[in-house]
């Protein structure tokens, strides 16, 4: 019979649509539409259907359409060989190659499906799904019961690759396989009942019951992926989070861990967003006896112990906003015990070092041309300090030695209109430090140093260039500090001293750089010599004391860790801060040369050094800017091949070009494997000791699906290692199972050295991992 197309009657018109919401209907994974329209030329609620024929039988009110269906409606697409609708019933039928095709590029299957005439109730029977992220789903049935609950049975759900390279049948690494699967719209959950995790074809866990909120929900409580781990510091250990959404812009994550060998530990996480800004806290508590690396409980009493991880941000209007951060423990090493990750991030301006915490409050306004922040904070310091020969364990921090800061007041404005043909910034800055004690004799409760500061600084450059390709850039910047200082001690016990003081700042000079091209069948090459002179008069530096010897101790809150490097080699003030400024003549010099060709290789070098008239005894010996001729500055990286990168940077003796300071790495990735090296050595770091260390890491595949994996970290002035890693791995499209023996020979506090070997489960689209030890 060759292709018919017939006009319908009213009830086959009804029929049609029917049809098309079988297309609205059968969503099994409830994918939302997206904003876009449908790209078919149909509007929004418009309706288009074609098949090879419609009949209609009067006699028993049945329609049906067969051949080639296929229907389109708001962005979705059904097609399949045959539909019939009963008016008298109210029932549809779909039979045969039923493709659901969605506006987000997913899939639905089934070979019959049956609904009622109000698209509230139906069944779709072998039914199944391809949806994003590659997930398939495939039921015997599934059935929607009503507007809010949908079930399938008998139902298998994996991510895996289920057709192999030829297209034969591939069994999937793992999946999870249902005897009922019930989604609850209205309360937003998902139940499954004789659940089975298959891992490649065997059945690994069975829970009769268990269930999660829905994925297609905003938001819903319930429970989350646990945690678990055995480890010889809390023993075998499970945290179970809990997600409760408490109000449309409130929900609370409670996680309680229970541990075999220590008290139970609880975190929680509380979020609430205002119409303004959002907020963000942290918390853990407990209420135990400290312990030791392999968790005995040490002698004393019970006791509190917690910590908070908090922010807020909050916009007052389009320039101005206020936030806060307050990070708190009870302990130095509670995050280290209790295993709490995610501690030392950044949850404001202000950013403390590597295991110490800051809370602050803050206030900034910002436009295109002006930026002005007002801010207070505290520092806590959880870092080991020096091992006690007698009880083998690291004190703490004295977080008595930290200033209160606050308030500290930053400005910066740059006004439109060219000054004198260049560009002029004006820049302030205030603060004040109160100190409880000070860090110079911690057996001794002296008094600590207490400063204010202020200061305005106007900075002037004008660039000019000639024809000829050369590059001048006259500078200058004047500044005003006055300062008032108390609490300074007098060397005889605990007698102090105070003072006031005002001084006047100022440097000029000019920056000059004239590069050379050359251009080669398949690179570009830059030579570009680079010259700064510039010229301060003499500072007045903040002295607040003498040494044994009658050297100055200059006040020095701010520019206590800097590297003199290529980054720092052509600041005409050295010193970041500005309790410490850089007077005298000198001439900053440096070559750099770039190498770019074509395919994307490149490579960069650049060598430099400092010049003075006078030596400087404000820098310290460390710095290697002390004497007349500078350390040598040598920096170089490099992608020599695809796949490769390489950096250097160091500094070397201005005589006997030893090296005193290098930094050095690389990064390989290609089809076996990828990884990383770094190395730095330090003859004097910011604590005065010598420094070198090794860090690497990476993976080596061996074959398609395993490898080996490898990390280190070595203190090799020590000749000792920090840490190490060894494992092997298997990993495909949709699993990743490690194997992993770690050493740590480091001593934290009261946590000794330990070993452990992890095993960690990756599952695509679940994520998360389990890991024993």
């Amino acid at each position: 019979m060759s292709p018919r197309r017939r006009s319908p009657s009213a009830a086959g018109k009804r029929a049609l649509l029917a049809g098309a919401a079988v297309a609205l209907l059968w969503t099994a994974c409830a994918h939302a539409q997206t904003a876009k329209g449908p790209s078919d030329g149909l509007q929004k609620d418009e309706m288009y259907m074609e098949a090879d024929e419609v009949l209609r039988d009067d006699d028993v009110g049945l329609t049906t359409a067969t051949g080639n269906i296929e229907v389109r409606y708001n962005g979705r697409t059904l097609r399949a060989d045959k539909l019939v609708y009963n008016d008298r019933t109210g029932v549809i039928r779909g039979y045969g190659h039923i493709v659901i095709i969605n506006s987000d590029g997913t899939f639905e299957y089934a070979d019959e499906i049956v609904l009622d005439d109000e698209m509230v109730a139906g069944v779709a029977l072998g039914f199944s799904a391809r949806l994003q992220e590659n997930v398939k789903i495939a039921a015997a049935s599934a059935a929607k019961r009503n507007e809010n609950i949908e079930e399938l049975n008998k139902a298998i759900y994996t991510p895996c690759e289920i057709c192999a390279a030829d297209g034969t049948p591939k069994r999937p690494t793992w999946s999870i396989a249902a005897e009922r699967v019930i989604r609850d719209k209205k309360r937003r959950v998902v139940y499954y009942r004789n659940a089975r995790f298959r891992l490649f074809g065997v059945s690994v866990a069975y829970l009769p019951l268990f269930w999660h909120a829905d994925p297609a929900a905003p938001r819903s409580s319930g429970f989350l992926v646990p945690k678990a781990s055995v480890s010889d510091r809390r023993g075998l250990s499970y945290e179970q989070p809990y997600y409760w959404v408490i109000s449309p812009s409130t929900d609370l994550t409670i996680s309680p861990q229970i541990n075999t060998k220590i008290a139970p530990f609880l975190n929680a996480e509380l979020r609430k967003r205002f119409y303004s800004g959002d907020v963000d806290i942290r918390f853990g508590y407990t209420h135990a006896r400290d312990f030791d690396g392999k968790g005995n409980e040490l002698p004393g009493t019970s006791t509190d112990r917690s910590y908070i991880l908090g922010r807020g941000s909050f916009q007052i209007d389009e320039k101005w906003l206020w936030g806060f951060t307050a990070e708190r423990a009870s302990d130095d090493l509670i995050f280290d015990k209790y295993e709490v990750g995610k501690v030392y991030i950044s949850r404001g301006p202000y950013i403390a070092d590597d295991r110490r915490l800051i809370s602050q409050i803050y206030s900034i306004r910002q436009d295109e041309r002006s930026y002005l922040s007002v801010a207070a904070m505290t520092i806590q310091g959880l870092r080991p300090g020096s091992i006690d020969p007698v009880t083998g364990f690291a004190s703490g921090e004295n977080d008595r030695v930290f200033p209160i800061i606050g308030p500290l007041v930053e400005g910066h404005y740059e006004p439109a209109p060219k000054i004198l043909g260049g560009r002029l910034r004006a820049h302030t800055s205030a603060v004040v430090l109160s100190r409880e004690q000070s860090p110079t004799d911690l057996s001794q409760r002296l008094p600590g140093l207490d400063s204010a500061r202020i200061s305005g600084e106007l900075d002037w450059r004008r660039a000019y260039i000639s024809s000829a390709g050369l590059r001048l850039e006259p500078f200058v910047t004047a500044r005003a500090d006055a300062y008032r200082i108390q609490d300074i001690l007098t060397g005889v016990g605990s007698a102090t001293r105070k003072d006031n003081m005002t001084r006047g700042l100022a440097t000029a000079g000019v920056d000059i750089t004239y590069p050379f091209f050359k251009r080669t069948s398949d690179a570009t090459i830059v030579l570009e010599p680079i010259a700064q002179i510039a010229a301060s008069p003499n500072a007045k530096q903040v002295v607040i004391g003498r040494t044994t010897t009658g050297d100055p101790i200059y006040l020095n809150e701010d520019s206590v860790a800097f590297e003199f490097d290529e980054t720092t080699l052509f600041r005409p003030n050295k010193f970041p801060g500005y309790d410490l400024y850089e007077d005298g003549v000198r001439l900053n010099v440096a070559g750099r040369a770039s190498v770019m060709w074509d395919d994307g290789r490149r490579a960069n070098f650049l060598i430099g050094r400092s010049f003075r008239t006078e030596e400087n005894a404000v820098f310290t010996d460390r710095s290697g800017l002390r004497t007349k001729a500078s350390d040598w500055i040598v920096a170089a990286d490099a992608q020599p091949i695809r796949g490769l990168s390489m950096f250097a940077r160091a500094r070397l003796d201005s005589n006997s070009l030893d090296v005193h300071r290098l930094e050095a790495g690389a990064n390989v990735y290609n089809k076996y494997g990828s990884g990383f090296v770094r190395y730095l050595t330090d003859d004097f770091d910011i604590n005065g000791a010598k420094r070198e260390n090794l860090d690497l890491g990476g993976e080596v595949y061996v074959g398609k699906n395993y490898g080996v994996s490898f990390y280190g970290n070595r203190d090799l002035s020590q000749d000792s290692w920090v840490i190490r890693d060894v494992g092997v791995f298997y990993r495909d499209d949709c699993l990743r199972v490690d194997v992993i023996y770690r050493r740590e020979d480091t001593i934290i506090g009261r946590l000794l050295p330990s070993e452990s070997v992890s095993v960690r489960l990756t599952l695509a689209t679940l994520g998360g991992s389990f890991s024993g030890r």
